[in-house]
């Protein structure tokens, strides 16, 4: 099942990444928003959602080809 890969990936992120994630994704907070919630700069998250989602789609196998 498709929820429990994405489950099991973001459980292998680190505690910031994660955060990240899912504040942006499943929040749909923008960049700005989510550095004031975790209380670091703006550059910290851009730099956490790029490791997380180099990281994800390796482990789900998503390609630049299959995202929309």
């Amino acid at each position: 099942m498709v929820a429990d890969s994405v489950r099991r990936a973001l459980a292998t992120l680190s505690p910031r990444q994660r955060a990240c994630v899912v504040l942006r994704y499943y929040e749909d907070l923008t960049v700005p928003e989510i550095a004031a919630e975790l209380d670091c700069a703006e550059g910290t998250v851009k730099r956490h959602l790029a490791d997380a989602r180099a990281k994800l789609a390796t482990q789900l196998t998503i390609t630049e080809e299959s995202t929309p």
